[in-house]
């Protein structure tokens, strides 16, 4: 390699033509056509002439010699016939070096220009041939094929980025009595995507593009054309799409939960202890159809027995059946204000697994004696066939509180369990429900429910006895299971259950994560030794693998081992997290929906504390946080209660602004 010699080099998908300057150590200092210099390895050049530029020409000559010299072979370029090469060559399959390449694309007498043209001309096109510096290989006619048909699809998508700007620029949301084009339909579609995973959408690319290309930064307005054409409703649960929950069971589930429900026709149960002439009751909300768990008690000489009875979903849903499949992908039922969607089929959680009054059910019966202070005295779990006498709501419950003996005497005892936890070191946190739902018109009703009232306080007391003891009689059984621990929390604001709303909302943003995991450990939280959940097998897979670790200690069924259930327990993390997250951003949105059509209204709020240019306030008639701006003159204080002014509400963008 000498100085003055004309060489090319591949740039950014771009041959630049140059002159030699220096030489030194295998790497070159030339000037390119451009008028730039530039350094580089000799093992980078892509073409090395014969031609030779006499270097006292000075910089502007040299430089105009080589832009001359690269129009030429640009000229050459469009000469090169590379298709018809190809079919004259495709069936050699063996490597052609660039002279013997440049004979066959030109048939006059060949020179440096010549090769240059070649290599530039399979540079550009390499659907025909693998390029390898100073040599090509004809690819085969299934390869070439693939490849035009990527380069087709290709121009077809830069094509439909053009079209797709426009049409979203010329009002493609606009009322339309045509039926939308294949184009445009396919655009709605990456837009879709676009919209709803940004950039870990598989189109973000391309989506970008459309959109730039009409001009469109908002994304809010890209919500609306979506809607506009039917791609969404108004209100879309958008979290259900991002997080691809089916809202219906495929066709192979349906069609094992109906072969179910033909087989359990003739009813045998098996050998059972058969409960049914046990005064057994469900107590749940109004509109609840799938009962999972039922209550009964009696009263003995010096204690009480009482019975918390679940539905065996086991003895129908066998593991790694369809049903069984489908219900660990979801996880959960999901509740929500406009929709259920339940963890299995309808068909099952409202019908054959559900414990409808008068009906017999195979299920698993916590039977516990308790001492009139509420201390266990004894238990034994047991496979049991029961049947509900009466199906009470908490408001029937609520009704007979004070007048009933069998709800007084459950309420009694609720209520001394709760103080021995709390003795044992329980944070008791007590806050409203807000219920939300849509009515049959549309309109979004809110319910404020207290929690503390007596049937609610007397389900949750009696279902932590049953999933406490059932904790006990799995870890006695060394049975692994999914349990749940809680260290301490980082403060406490309050004892037993004296604490203010203002304090009860607090200690709950001190209280430490609960741990998910196969062994027994302490839950500070509930003030309890051990704890799982079972109490609802078919709404919580967690509860259906603890229900089939009991059963299998009772002889039912083969357990899990340890890996399974830690393996389980990773598998249902993301899904879990998901239901809670749809959940809670479902009713918020549903709530500041409400809460748009009260703007101007005042409303109470609490201070919880202060923040850098204002203050975080609670409405407690809808347990939300919002930020309140600071007004001069005026210093709260955490606890204060204020009334606030709703200012701008939009539960699309989760907007809640409010005024003093």
């Amino acid at each position: 390699m000498e100085t003055g010699i004309i060489v090319e080099f591949i740039d950014q998908e771009k041959i630049t033509c140059a002159v030699v300057q220096e030489v030194k150590n295998q790497r070159l200092r030339l000037l390119t056509e451009t008028n730039r210099e530039v350094n580089l390895s000799i093992n980078r050049l892509s073409h090395k002439s014969d031609k030779i530029l006499d270097p006292v020409m000075g910089r502007n000559r040299t430089v105009d010699a080589l832009k001359e010299i690269a129009s030429l072979r640009r000229e050459l370029t469009r000469q090169v016939n590379i298709r018809e090469i190809w079919e004259i060559l495709n069936t050699e399959q063996e490597w052609i070096d660039l002279p013997t390449m440049t004979v066959f694309c030109f048939s006059n007498t060949v020179t440096c220009d010549h090769e240059s043209a070649v290599v530039r001309a399979f540079f550009q096109n390499r659907t025909y041939f693998r390029f390898d510096h100073n040599r090509f290989f004809p690819v085969s006619e299934d390869q070439v094929e693939r490849l035009m048909s990527v380069e087709r699809e290709k121009a077809r998508l830069n094509r439909l980025v053009e079209f797709g700007g426009n049409w979203l620029k010329n009002g493609c949301g606009k009322v339309r009595t045509a039926p939308l084009t294949d184009d445009e339909t396919e655009i709605l579609e990456i837009l879709r995507s676009v919209y709803l995973f940004g950039n870990d959408s598989p189109h973000a690319g391309r989506g970008k593009a459309i959109l730039s290309y009409a001009g469109m930064a908002d994304t809010d307005k890209l919500f609306d054309i979506l809607v506009q054409n039917g791609i969404f409703h108004k209100n879309e649960n958008l979290d259900l799409l991002r997080f691809q929950i089916p809202v219906s069971f495929s066709v192979q589930t349906e069609h094992h939960a109906k072969s179910l429900i033909d087989r359990f026709q003739i009813i045998d149960f098996g050998n059972r202890t058969d409960l049914t002439s046990l005064p057994i009751m469900t107590i749940d909300g109004q509109s609840t159809l799938d009962y999972d768990d039922a209550i009964s008690i009696e009263k003995r000489c010096d204690h009480f027995r009482v019975g918390v009875h679940i539905i065996d979903v086991g003895h129908y849903i066998q593991k790694g059946d369809p049903i069984d499949i489908e219900a660990q992908t979801r996880s959960s039922s999901i509740y929500m204000p406009d929709q259920k969607i339940s963890m299995i089929p309808s068909v099952l959680s409202e019908g054959l697994c559900s414990l409808r009054a008068g009906e017999n059910r195979p299920a698993i019966s916590i039977m516990m004696d308790l001492s009139r202070n509420a201390e266990l005295l004894r238990y034994e779990i047991i496979p049991s066939v029961i049947r509900v006498k009466h199906q009470l709501s908490y408001y029937d419950v609520n009704q007979m509180a004070d007048s009933d003996e069998t709800i007084m005497s459950l309420h009694d005892l609720a209520g001394k369990f709760r103080q021995k936890r709390i003795e044992n070191g329980a944070v008791h946190i007590s806050l409203p429900d807000i219920s939300v739902w849509l009515s049959e018109t549309g309109d979004v009703v809110i319910n404020r429910i207290n929690r503390e009232s007596p049937g609610r306080m007397l389900v949750a007391e009696m279902m932590i006895l049953a999933n406490w003891t059932m904790a006990q009689f799995l870890s006695e059984n060394r049975i692994p299971a999914i349990y749940r621990s809680q260290p301490n929390p980082r403060d406490r604001l309050y004892r037993g259950n004296e604490g203010s709303l203002f304090l009860n909302y607090m200690q709950r943003k001190l209280l430490s994560r609960f741990i998910i995991r196969s062994d027994p450990e302490r839950h500070s939280g509930l003030g309890l030794t051990a704890y799982v959940t079972a109490t609802s097998p078919i709404r919580k897979y967690y509860d259906l693998i603890t229900q089939r670790q009991i059963r299998s200690i009772l002889g039912l069924e083969t357990p899990y081992s340890s890996p399974e259930i830690d393996r389980l327990i990773q598998v249902l993390q993301d899904p879990v997290s998901h239901v809670s997250k749809i959940q809670y951003h479902r009713n918020r949105y549903w709530i500041l929906k409400y809460l748009e059509s009260r703007i101007g209204q005042k409303e109470e709020a609490i201070v919880l504390g202060k923040r850098r240019n204002g203050y975080l306030v609670l409405m407690p008639d809808y347990m939300l946080e919002c930020e309140l701006p600071a007004t001069s003159g005026m210093e709260l204080k955490p606890e204060n209660t204020i009334h606030v002014t709703i200012q701008h509400v939009s539960a699309r963008k989760d907007i809640l602004s409010v005024f003093l």
